[in-house]
């Protein structure tokens, strides 16, 4: 077998004429979701698809819950072509690509249906094609539903309440500049560490869709809990680009087919289980709704942040970005 310099293996069934007769293509899917979240049962109905449709030419490898390391090894990894696919955070792909930070910006996505305007139409697909520039094929735009704020000093209710609280985040920048403008001390720290950290006193609080604050039991270590969805958790999913360009046409839809019925499946996912996390939380953090004078309170503090990025993103980007949001 001829080494291609990753591990993509291309493997020949010969039969008795010595003809090849068939050919297998087997994937390493990575992502530092634990097995119950959505997206980690959206990653098997990726992977049941594919190997569905593709008449087994293609077995998918999952290697969930950051056995392959952390979101941006991850990306290094999917980049050299160790692993083939990944769901990595928007946020951390833009520590090697700037326009990604236009998916952190924050209450750029007012609702579901302001998500799905922009991640699922031109703005989001014109996003995905940049990524070609970093060794990777931007397929879809996955997510895990919008983000909410905990920390163990006092509940959330405006940026003010933020006010020095040491805040994990992800290692993104838009991330950090945002919790910097919030009065926040923020620090970006691995996933898998974070439960450790907030038990230990290194961080006050962090944000994440619900599904993550239930599955890693942040809840646990956590007072409060302040329903703010001030961002889209978006995930992309990514190829290494040469392996997309091995596969033939007939399997390249096969897979980019399987990641948008898996993106839709983590959508349904996501939206059902939040109302069972809620009932099931709620005698275990204070949870506290964010009024309209809170929510305007944050978007104005926001406002620096649109103006620190815009020159990255690109202002027409941004605008249309905006535009698509608002509908």
């Amino acid at each position: 077998m001829k080494n291609l310099g990753f591990t993509l293996a291309t493997v020949f069934a010969v039969g008795f004429g010595g003809m090849a007769a068939a050919q297998e293509f087997r994937l390493t899917f990575a992502h530092v979701l634990t097995e119950s979240t959505p997206n980690a049962r959206a990653a098997e109905t990726f992977k049941a698809e594919v190997e569905k449709n593709s008449g087994g030419r293609i077995a998918i490898d999952i290697r969930p819950a950051a056995m392959l390391g952390g979101d941006v090894e991850i990306i290094e990894q999917t980049q050299m072509g160790l692993i083939h696919i990944a769901i990595p955070p928007t946020g951390n792909l833009a520590n090697f690509n700037e326009k990604m930070y236009l998916f952190d910006l924050p209450f750029l996505m007012a609702d579901e249906a302001a998500m799905m305007r922009l991640l699922d139409g031109e703005v989001g697909a014109e996003m995905l094609a940049t990524l070609e520039s970093n060794n990777l094929m931007g397929l879809s735009l996955w997510g895990a539903g919008f983000r909410q704020m905990t920390n163990n000093i006092r509940p959330i209710t405006g940026p003010a309440d933020l006010a020095g609280t040491k805040m994990r985040t992800l290692q993104a920048p838009a991330i950090l500049a945002t919790y910097r403008a919030f009065g926040a001390n923020p620090t970006a720290m691995a996933y898998a560490e974070v439960y450790n950290g907030l038990q230990q006193g290194v961080v006050e609080g962090q944000e994440n869709p619900f599904a993550n604050i239930y599955s890693m039991k942040f809840y646990e270590v956590q007072k409060y809990l302040t329903v703010t969805n001030h961002s889209y958790h978006t995930y992309a999913a990514v190829m290494h680009k040469p392996t997309w360009d091995s596969l033939p046409d007939d399997l390249k839809k096969v897979v980019q087919e399987a990641l948008v019925v898996g993106r839709d499946a983590g959508r349904t996912y996501t939206a059902e289980d939040e109302a069972k996390i809620i009932a099931e939380i709620q005698d275990e953090i204070e949870i506290i709704e964010l009024s309209p004078e809170g929510r305007e309170a944050f978007i104005k503090a926001s406002e620096p942040i649109y103006e620190e990025f815009r020159s990255k993103i690109t202002p027409e980007l941004m605008d249309r970005a905006i535009a698509a949001a608002k509908g």
